[in-house]
């Protein structure tokens, strides 16, 4: 059976999203200050091949195009974040003017082409002043994020009405602050439990300050999350899959639920004690008009003596003979159903919408098109499951494809593609993939 768009119903929201520091480049013009990710981008051996997102797709110097394509493929939401440092370039007090009106110039250019924005306040990158001392480690970044929070409001908040508070939350203290694999590269246990306690802090926080400041706001915060399965029936393998299941897909929407953080389910959570002061648990918690879930994928998760704490490990994909991404994620439509079901369970949201879903494929551009039917499967084959989890009671109300055009990938560099639009980093050409002109034609006929 086709998938139609009015399957959905009349109120659905459809869109595409990036943020800041894959797409905009422009990394020192304008008044910006440097973020976490102009420092490790710009550290050899950091990223893949050495690549950084100095330039990426240029959307800082190119957005009045590329958001005229975006309307011409008749796409109506665009989710995009705020870079933090240029805003305010070390983070705190001082207001850079140029970044003010470059995002106001963006917005501006959304309202008059129709296109609804969707503003993410925080996707990873933290202005490296702040990470100096100490960054989300330093429990001081409630004020200075605050702060931050309520400049955005004051500028752009009779504009917009669509906010995200945090991207992920539990990916960037997790690669950022525990593996040193993603900006700012700090690794160790104590970094990481500081972290993600400032960081829950902080969403519920945003959500606080939106209420107040802009109460006919539309606010929420946005979850990576993944399908758990164990690698077998084991008591073992079993038990390791679901503290894993608790550490990434329950550690910040607990809390925010006003459910606390998942300790009985996680022993080593005990050890967030020493960062937690009088009153934070109530504070913890907050009613977000609506949780973004991005789900990409699933993971096997197999019992491991050799990981400490957590005494599990992940079956990587490409050792299950499994169809995969460019990412080496499996491809299991399924996974985003048993996601928006699981989310759904949390009644104190309103309504959930996928803030991002999407696929990396290797693209060639053959006579000026590109013909990535895998990655036009992909987005069909998990809209089939949005629409059965809206079909049986689910309160999704929305679906973003990432990404619009292809971008810097944080670690990866430019190897994935995830665009709808293909980008020659050579010449900043904008090629509509297959994949584009198959969701364009999906979001005209009803």
């Amino acid at each position: 059976m086709d998938l139609l768009k009015r399957d959905f119903g009349p109120d659905f929201k459809w869109g595409v999203s990036s943020s800041a520091y894959q797409i905009e480049g422009a990394w020192d013009e304008g008044g910006k200050g440097k973020s976490i990710w102009d420092v490790f981008s710009n550290t050899n051996g950091r990223i893949f091949q050495n690549q950084h997102g100095n330039i990426t797709s240029d959307f800082y110097n190119r957005y009045p195009n590329d958001l005229a394509l975006m309307s011409r493929m008749k796409i109506p939401n665009y989710r995009f974040s705020l870079a933090w440092s240029r805003i305010m370039p070390s983070g705190t007090k001082t207001v850079n003017p140029n970044g003010i009106a470059f995002y106001h110039r963006v917005i501006d250019a959304c309202l008059t082409l129709g296109i609804e924005p969707w503003i993410t306040l925080y996707h990873w990158d933290l202005p490296w002043e702040l990470e100096k001392k100490g960054g989300w480690t330093n429990r001081d970044i409630i004020g200075w994020f605050s702060e931050y929070a309520a400049i955005c409001i004051k500028h752009f908040g009779d504009k917009v009405k669509y906010w995200m508070i945090l991207n992920e939350p539990m990916v960037f203290t997790g690669t950022g602050y525990f593996l040193g694999v993603h900006a700012p590269g700090r690794r160790g246990l104590s970094s990481f439990l500081a972290s993600v306690h400032h960081a829950a802090m902080c969403q519920a926080e945003g959500g606080r300050i939106f209420r107040s400041m802009l109460p006919g706001a539309y606010v929420g915060t946005t979850f990576s999350c993944s399908l758990i399965h164990p690698r077998n029936n084991s008591e073992q393998d079993a038990s390791a899959a679901f503290r894993v299941d608790t550490l990434l897909n329950r550690l910040f929407v607990e809390p925010l639920a006003g459910l606390g953080y998942p300790v009985r389910d996680l022993k080593l959570l005990n050890r967030l004690e020493p960062y937690i002061k009088d009153g934070d648990e109530s504070k913890l918690a907050f009613p977000m008009d609506f949780i973004g879930v991005q789900n990409y994928t699933r993971e096997i998760i197999a019992r491991s003596l050799i990981t400490p704490l957590i005494w599990a490990k992940v079956i990587r994909a490409g050792n299950r003979n499994v169809e995969t991404t460019d990412m080496n994620w499996e491809i299991y439509p399924e996974s985003i159903y048993h996601m928006l079901k699981r989310f759904s369970s949390y009644d104190c949201f309103k309504e959930i919408i996928v803030t991002e879903n999407g696929a990396a494929f290797s693209d060639f551009v053959d006579n000026g098109r590109i013909h990535d039917e895998r990655r036009k499967n992909y987005i069909e084959q998990y809209l089939q499951q949005v629409l059965k989890a809206r079909n049986s009671g689910v309160n999704v109300n929305g679906y973003f494809v990432w990404s619009f055009t292809d971008n810097f990938e944080w670690a990866e560099g430019y190897k994935p593609r995830f665009g709808l639009v293909y980008i020659d980093y050579a010449t900043q050409e904008r090629i509509i993939k297959d994949s584009g002109f198959w969701y364009s034609q999906f979001l005209q006929n009803d």
